[in-house]
């Protein structure tokens, strides 16, 4: 079950109360097939849920999907075509994300990623002022789509740590 936040500081008649976030990752059109697999082989993501655009049938040929919706560890992610005329809030892809994964085995995670798909950004390195996420090691690796994904240990504990 998600654990549910309350935005903002001081108590209010009515709480806003956030039960997930999705983060939502546009793809060029017709290529969200292609992402799904590309994360189910790279990072071992299970797809749970796939809307297609309403008014687009089932027979033709490319229907244009709302969203696939991927599993990844205890985390959801949207996966979307972006169109031409897409409502969709960006018109770009691979544009100021990273997404952090934490494992035990970075090697690992980092060469299954690569043969996946994913190309190395850097050597698999300590970690010194790499990201908030990281822990120790970290690598570095983006996917096929233009997303940044810092592969790293456990983040730790850090109780020093000023906002």
């Amino acid at each position: 079950m998600a654990t549910e936040a309350t935005n903002g500081a001081a108590p209010a008649a009515h709480p806003v109360t956030f039960t997930a976030l999705k983060p939502q990752v546009f793809v060029e059109v017709s290529k969200v097939n292609d992402a799904v697999a590309f994360y189910k082989a790279a990072f071992g993501a299970e797809e749970v849920n796939r809307v297609i655009h309403p008014k687009r049938k089932a027979d033709q040929e490319l229907p244009l999907l709302l969203s696939a919706e991927i599993k990844l560890g205890s985390s959801t992610i949207l996966i979307s075509d972006l169109a031409d005329n897409s409502t969709a809030p960006v018109k770009a892809t691979g544009t100021g994300l990273v997404f952090c994964l934490e494992t035990k085995d970075i090697d690992a995670a980092v060469e299954k990623a690569m043969k996946a798909g994913a190309v190395a950004e850097s050597e698999v390195t300590e970690a010194e002022g790499e990201g908030a996420c990281c822990g120790g090691r970290v690598g570095k690796v983006k996917d096929p789509y233009g997303i940044v994904w810092l592969i790293c240990t456990p983040a730790k504990k850090c109780g020093d740590v000023e906002a």
